[in-house]
């Protein structure tokens, strides 16, 4: 099947247009919930179930970077691609079993809704300074991400159906709009199971039917050695890139729409059992990608033959040609599932940064607020913010992979150093905190604006470790919060 007539292929078609359907019809059923109060908008009422929260928790994390972004590096990079995996699966299993499960009872403790809340709570900061000091990378960071979910839409949906990138941004943007303003955080977190069971497919269904049809894996090994002796070698990559690829599990404990899906979970000790749940869905998701770009290496040979000489390409193309037309359609809907979850996540993290920590908390600090005007506020605040991230991805012409990472990792430098040790050291200070945000974000941006540095290792790996040593620097030199020992207590569930 060319890739060029799937447009006119009505099972295609069908296939995609029945998984837009169910997403949005998410977002209308979740409306009422969400409409309830700001709690329920950004939070679902902290009443997730864990099969719900692992599979929201690890999808919203992976987006199109994992099915369009590994694929593709798989096909560039051969073998080696594994490594850009292995650092946030081994971090995330970390940060559910542990930290995350610390967040959630102090969070729940304290009823904070956002990172900025918990911040603020855990530092006793009356004057405000840590939720106008998060909003700068939350800001910067959420809407290149967002950005690079709607580019990634467009990308594939100009490679699999006939339409303009430009399109296929403006439609992938349009459903993300729709279902996130709509059903807020609820919406989000059942669309991203919903997505996750999408992705699983497609990534597990995909690889094995193309190597079956290549002639069978020891074939496609064979084929594989003969492109370069060091396609298929684990370790033929080098120090700077291996360094850069484990870092990529620096992002995870800083950014935000992934933080919130542990604080949404309705019993913390659950957690345990959620992180062996997403680290599994992790696992299989990583072995579809990286297996896709390596068959799709072996079939196609040379970057050359894809659509638009992309390597980022080659999860739909391979799809067009081994799938049933329904089943490709279904694939096309993964690559969405992927780019949705992810998008309406970090939408409502960006949103939350306006309404709940700079509207609510600082502007309109001494007045009461309606519950049902916040959540108003924060339909209309989540479709300006993604109206911005909409123009930036009209413009971006970065691959999807280092787009992502750029944004991934500078919430990671950001936040991650001072979540971690928020959550474990009680000398830890407002001030350090506030100098780790600033120097994890600064270095995050100057390193990958200067390519001699981005040359010898990837700017989230030296951004996360600048921003943690300059967190304990600080603190050792100001006073920590009065009560410490007491919210160390509360972060064991010791009320």
């Amino acid at each position: 099947m060319n890739i060029l007539s799937i447009h006119t292929n009505p099972w295609a078609l069908a296939a995609f247009i029945l998984y837009v359907l169910m997403m949005v019809s998410v977002g209308i059923i979740s409306a009422r919930f969400s409409s309830k109060g700001i709690g329920e908008f950004f939070l679902g009422g902290r009443k997730m179930k864990s099969f719900v929260v692992a599979l929201a928790a690890v999808t919203s994390g992976r987006s199109a970077w994992l099915l369009i972004g590994v694929s593709g590096l798989a096909f560039t990079r051969g073998v080696s691609a594994v490594w850009a995996v292995v650092g946030y699966i081994v971090v995330e299993l970390f940060m559910f079993v542990f930290p995350g499960k610390r967040l959630r009872y102090f969070t729940g403790k304290m009823g904070d809704i956002t990172i900025p809340d918990y911040m603020e709570s855990r530092f006793e900061d009356r004057k405000h300074l840590l939720r106008l000091f998060s909003l700068i990378p939350i800001l910067i960071f959420m809407t290149a991400y967002v950005s690079a979910q709607f580019n990634a839409g467009g990308k594939s949906l100009a490679a699999s159906f006939n339409v303009t990138p430009f399109q296929g941004i403006l439609i992938t943007a349009a459903i993300v709009i729709f279902y996130t303003v709509l059903g807020g955080f609820v919406a989000v977190c059942w669309t991203d199971m919903l997505q996750g069971l999408f992705m699983i497919f497609a990534l597990m269904i995909l690889p094995i039917i193309a190597i079956i049809h290549f002639g069978g894996l020891g074939k496609l090994l064979s084929t594989l050695q003969n492109i370069s002796p060091g396609y298929i070698d684990t370790f033929s990559i080098s120090i700077g890139a291996l360094i850069s690829y484990l870092g990529i599990g620096f992002g995870s404990p800083g950014n935000p729409h992934i933080l919130n899906k542990y604080m949404s979970i309705e019993n913390p000790e659950k957690l345990n059992k959620t992180g062996l749940i997403g680290t599994i869905w992790n696992v299989l998701m990583a072995w579809g990608a990286v297996f896709i770009g390596l068959v799709g290496r072996a079939i196609y040979q040379d970057v050359a033959n894809l659509p638009n000489k992309d390597p980022e390409n080659v999860y739909p193309l391979l799809g067009s040609q081994h799938l049933h037309p329904f089943l490709f359609g279904l694939t096309i809907a993964a690559i969405f599932a992927a780019i949705m979850s992810t998008a309406s996540s970090q939408l409502l993290v960006a949103s939350s940064a306006v309404v709940r920590d700079f509207y609510q908390k600082i502007m309109a600090k001494d007045k009461i607020i309606p519950e049902k005007r916040l959540v108003l506020t924060s339909r209309v605040i989540t479709f300006l913010v993604a109206l911005v991230a909409l123009i930036f991805a009209a413009y971006a012409n970065k691959l999807v992979f280092y787009l992502v990472l750029f944004a991934w990792g500078g919430l990671g430098a950001a936040f991650g150093p001072s979540i971690i040790l928020s959550l474990y050291w009680k000398r830890i200070t407002k001030e350090g905190v506030i100098a780790g945000i600033l120097v994890g974000t600064i270095t995050e941006i100057v390193w990958y604006l200067i390519p001699s540095l981005k040359a010898m290792v990837s700017e989230w790996v030296p951004a996360f470790i600048l921003s943690f040593i300059t967190v304990i620097l600080v603190s050792q030199m100001t006073r920590p919060p009065l009560r410490a020992e007491e919210f160390m207590q509360y972060m064991k569930g010791r009320y």
